[in-house]
């Protein structure tokens, strides 16, 4: 097995963080241009500093003075292992660029994230995986369609990924959960601050089956800056980018846009053309920025052999009938019932039966979960 770099390198690495001007591009460069020695940084003069990709006079002047001027270089190093010290406190670890179990696709940007700060454990980089994103104001329609998608990416093998934000991103990680698959929520936040889940309804069960991730420091505070940092991560670490729903503006189209710089796939769920949240995946698709998928099936066929060969075709899986069977009211209930929300006054008008009865066995189809109830007592059939 494959050891991840010394305690001193990663500490060094982290360190360098810190550093005005340095960002993930020329750390990459950094580490690329001195390959298993990154400590024969501290032996560089400024001449040989500006031999690395990137770093000009100024700069190595720079990164010279604050790695020779000693009080300077100490106390980053100490903020380093006070930082190295926090992941105990949160059962979490650090893999940085220089470890092989870095995720190869992710190293494969122009700017990765040097450390990568992990609740849980990262899923297998040989196994196909896709990020499924959107907007925080989804409707009914995109939930459902990430929904399916995730189903069925799940149940043939797919790893999923997102934000972890309201909405789409939110529906995305249940709907891989709860069917059984691995999902790993790329944060903005460090991966002690979860806050879109504050009391935990959801994340605990994201590090059972797969892991929190982020760059941002443990303690580091939420800034818009670092959403767009983000969602680089999310369409770089994956083959490709499925966005639900998304108006015109907002950070799934930066994920489809950062996707598209790094050669990645994107995909878009068409939608409804009165649909504020249907107008950014529309225009995506219409610019050719992205293709148009209704199903599974359109994703693997762009992504082509290569994907499918890692890509194990399984059942999908649905609810079954003799754990949950349906009683011959709920049959005729649900044969009354489309995808589409039907509002209760004109089931029970369909049906022939009153809406006091109609409640209750709406309520066990809800429990069975066939049935999902919207605002203003609208029901609609589960699509699957």
């Amino acid at each position: 097995m494959t050891l991840p770099a010394p305690l001193e390198e990663r500490v060094l690495l982290l360190a360098l963080t810190l550093i005005p001007g340095i960002g993930p591009a020329r750390i990459k460069a950094i580490a690329t241009h001195l390959p298993g020695r990154l400590r024969d940084l501290l032996h560089l003069d400024v001449r040989e500093l500006t031999e690395i990709s990137g770093i000009g006079e100024s700069l190595a002047r720079q990164i010279h003075h604050f790695l020779h001027h000693t009080a300077t270089r100490e106390d980053a190093e100490r903020t380093a292992e006070k930082q190295m010290n926090e992941l105990q406190r949160f059962n979490a670890h650090l893999v940085t660029i220089l470890d092989p179990d870095y995720p190869p696709l992710l190293k494969e940007i122009y700017d990765p994230p040097s450390c990568l700060f992990v609740r849980g454990r990262l899923p297998d980089a040989n196994k196909p995986s896709l990020a499924v994103v959107g907007t925080r104001y989804a409707s009914q329609y995109g939930k459902q369609a990430a929904t399916m998608l995730c189903r069925d990416l799940v149940n043939s093998g797919v790893i999923i990924y997102s934000g972890l934000a309201y909405g789409i991103d939110m529906a995305a990680h249940v709907a891989t959960l709860q069917n059984g698959g691995t999902t790993v929520a790329v944060l903005a936040s460090g991966v002690d601050t979860i806050y879109t889940d504050p009391k935990g309804k959801l994340w605990p069960k994201i590090i059972e089956h797969g892991a929190l991730i982020s760059e941002e420091w443990i303690g580091s505070e939420l800034s818009p800056g670092k959403f767009p940092k983000r969602n680089r991560i999310i369409s770089g670490i994956t083959s490709g980018t499925i966005i639900v729903e998304s108006d015109l503006k907002g950070g799934s189209l930066i994920t489809a846009a950062s996707a598209l710089e790094q050669n990645r796939e994107v995909f878009a769920v068409p939608g409804s053309i009165f649909s504020r949240t249907s107008r950014g995946t529309n225009k995506l698709i219409q610019q050719g920025s992205a293709k148009a998928v209704m199903n599974v099936e359109d994703i693997i066929e762009e992504l082509g052999p290569q994907f499918a060969e890692n890509y194990s075709v399984k059942t999908p899986l649905r609810q079954n009938r003799e754990q949950t069977p349906f009683t011959p009211i709920e049959q005729t209930i649900l044969g009354y019932m489309t995808t589409e929300p039907i509002h209760i006054d004109a089931l029970a008008a369909a049906s022939g039966i009153d809406i006091s009865p109609l409640l209750v066995h709406l309520f066990e189809l809800e429990l069975k979960t066939a049935v999902i109830q919207q605002p203003g007592q609208f029901f609609q059939k589960r699509i699957f």
